[in-house]
C-alpha cells in the first residue's frame, strides 16, 4: 500500500521505517526542514536500536522517502497517519495545536480526484479528538472529498520500538466505518498480532488507560520499596513473589527512581485532566503522580544522609536518558536529580552512552561536566549515583572505579548492581528497597 506518515519523530520515523520494511511504499513528512535534510543525507536524528539500519535499507530499496510537503504526502498515501507531538500544558491537558494544524493541512491538500483517504491519529490524544479531527477536515476540505478518521494508538517503547512494531502484542483500530476498517486491516496484514476493532473513542481511551495502569504498577512497587526499607525486607524478593501471580505479572515491578520520559508523565496528567473534565475525578492517578514525584526527593535524602552537605562536593552520575537504550532526556528523572543536586552546590560529572548530545541541548547547570566514559565521570568523586539502567554500567570495571573515586560510596537508583558483590569490592552501597 501507499502510506504517508506526518511527523518524523520517535513514533513517526520508526512507524514509517517498519511499514516500509514489510513492503509498503512510505512517505514521511516533517515540517522541520533541517530534520528532513538530515534524513535525506542518510543520518538519523534520534537513537533507537535497529532503526538506522532499517531506514537505510528501505531508502535504498525505494520504499521509504522523506519530504517537507504535506500536499505531496497526502497525494501519495491512501492512508495518512498523524504522528506529531502532543505536548502537555501546565494544567495537565494536552496541547492539540499540532494535531489541529496537520488536520487543516491535510484538509486543504485533499481534492476529489485523489480518491478516498483514511486519516489516522497515531499520536496519543484525548478521547473525542477523532471527532474534532473529522470536523476540522470537513470544515477546510473542498466539497466532494471522501475520507474517514481512524484512531490507531501506538504502543511503542523507546529503546525497543522497532521490535514492538514488527512484533506487536496487539493492534488497536478505532473506526466508525467498514471501509476504513478494511483499509487498516490491509495496512497491518503483514503483521502477526491480535487485532482489536473498536469505536474511535474507545481506541483513544485505551492508550491513556494502558499507560496509566503501567505507571500505577511502577508507583506501587516504589512505595512498597519504601516499606521494605523501613522493615528490612527486600523489594526484589517481594516483587518476584507478587509477579509470580499470573494475574499481576513481573513486568513494571522494578523499584527505582520513578518513571519519566515523554509518555508516562504526560499521559497520566492528561488522563487525570480528561477524567476531571468528564466529571469523573481519577484520584487514584493523582496518588500515582505524588508517589512518583517523591522518589527523587527520597533518594536525595539518602545521599544527603551520607554526604551531609552537597556544596562543592563532586558527585558522579551515570545516566542522563530517561531509560536505557535511548538518547531521549525528556522528563528524565536523571536530569531532574542532577539539577537538584547542582542547585545545592554539588559539582556533577555525568556520563551516558547515548544521551550526551541530547542532554547538552536540553541545557544543564554550569556546574555539570559531561564525560565520555563512566570512569572519567568517577574520577575524584565522593559519591557515585546510577540514575539510568544501562547494562553498560554493570559491565564497568569496578576495581578501577574504586581506585578512581575519592570515597567508595555508591547510590544505585535503578537497582542495577548486586549489593553483596559491590560490598565485597569495598564499596558502601545503597539502593532502592534492598538491605
Amino acid at each position: 500500500m501507499k502510506l504517508t506518515i506526518i511527523g518524523s519523530g520517535y513514533v513517526g520515523l520508526t512507524t514509517g521505517a517498519c511499514f516500509a520494511e514489510v513492503g509498503h511504499e512510505v512517505v514521511c513528512v516533517d515540517n522541520n526542514e533541517q530534520k528532513v535534510a538530515t534524513l535525506l543525507e542518510g543520518r538519523i536524528p534520534i537513537y533507537e536500536p535497529g532503526l538506522e539500519e532499517l531506514v537505510h535499507r528501505n531508502v535504498a530499496a525505494g520504499r521509504l522517502r522523506f519530504t517537507t510537503s504535506t500536499p505531496e504526502g497526502v497525494a501519495h498515501g491512501t492512508v495518512v497517519f498523524i504522528a506529531v507531538p502532543t505536548p502537555p500544558q501546565p494544567d495537565g491537558s494536552v496541547d492539540l495545536t499540532y494535531i489541529e494544524r496537520v488536520a487543516r493541512e491535510i484538509a486543504t491538500s485533499l481534492t476529489p480526484d485523489l480518491g478516498y483517504r483514511v486519516i489516522v491519529d497515531k499520536s496519543t490524544v484525548p478521547v473525542k479528538t477523532g471527532e474534532k479531527v473529522a470536523d476540522t477536515v470537513r470544515r477546510y476540505a473542498p466539497d466532494g472529498v471522501e475520507f474517514d478518521v481512524v484512531s490507531n494508538p501506538e504502543f511503542l517503547r523507546e529503546g525497543s520500538a522497532v521490535g514492538d512494531l514488527m512484533e506487536p502484542d496487539r493492534i488497536v483500530i478505532g473506526a466508525n466505518s467498514d471501509r476504513a476498517i478494511a483499509e487498516m486491516q490491509r495496512v497491518y496484514s503483514p503483521f502477526v498480532a491480535p487485532v482489536l476493532i473498536t469505536d474511535i473513542n474507545s481506541a483513544e481511551l485505551i492508550k491513556h488507560a494502558a499507560n496509566s495502569f503501567l505507571a500505577l504498577k511502577i508507583s506501587y512497587i516504589n512505595h512498597v520499596a519504601r516499606i521494605c526499607e523501613a522493615s528490612g525486607a527486600d523489594v526484589e524478593k517481594v516483587a518476584d513473589g507478587i509477579g509470580m501471580d499470573e494475574r499481576i505479572g513481573r513486568s513494571f515491578l522494578n523499584a527505582g527512581l520513578g518513571y519519566g520520559g515523554s509518555c508516562f508523565p504526560k499521559d497520566i496528567a492528561a488522563f487525570i485532566h480528561i477524567a476531571d473534565q468528564l466529571g469523573t475525578p481519577f484520584t487514584l492517578l493523582k496518588e500515582v503522580q505524588a508517589i512518583n514525584g517523591s522518589m527523587v526527593s527520597h533518594f536525595i535524602d539518602k545521599i544527603r544522609e551520607k554526604l551531609w552537605v552537597f556544596q562543592d562536593k563532586k558527585i558522579a552520575v551515570w545516566g542522563l536518558a530517561f531509560k536505557a537504550n535511548t538518547d531521549d532526556v525528556r522528563s528524565s528523572v536523571a536530569i531532574e536529580l542532577i539539577r537538584r543536586l547542582a542547585a545545592e552546590g554539588a559539582q556533577i560529572s555525568a556520563s551516558d552512552p547515548k544521551a550526551l548530545d541530547t542532554a547538552r541541548a536540553a541545557g544543564l547547570p554550569d556546574t555539570v561536566t559531561l564525560c565520555e566514559s563512566p570512569l572519567e565521570a568517577a574520577q575524584g568523586a565522593e559519591a557515585l549515583v546510577i540514575a539510568t539502567e544501562w547494562l553498560h554500567f554493570a559491565d564497568v570495571d569496578f576495581h578501577e572505579v574504586r581506585k578512581q573515586m575519592h570515597t567508595p560510596l555508591v547510590f544505585d537508583g535503578r537497582n542495577l548492581l548486586d549489593p553483596s558483590a559491590m560490598r565485597h569490592l569495598g564499596f558502601e552501597y545503597h539502593s532502592i528497597g534492598r538491605p
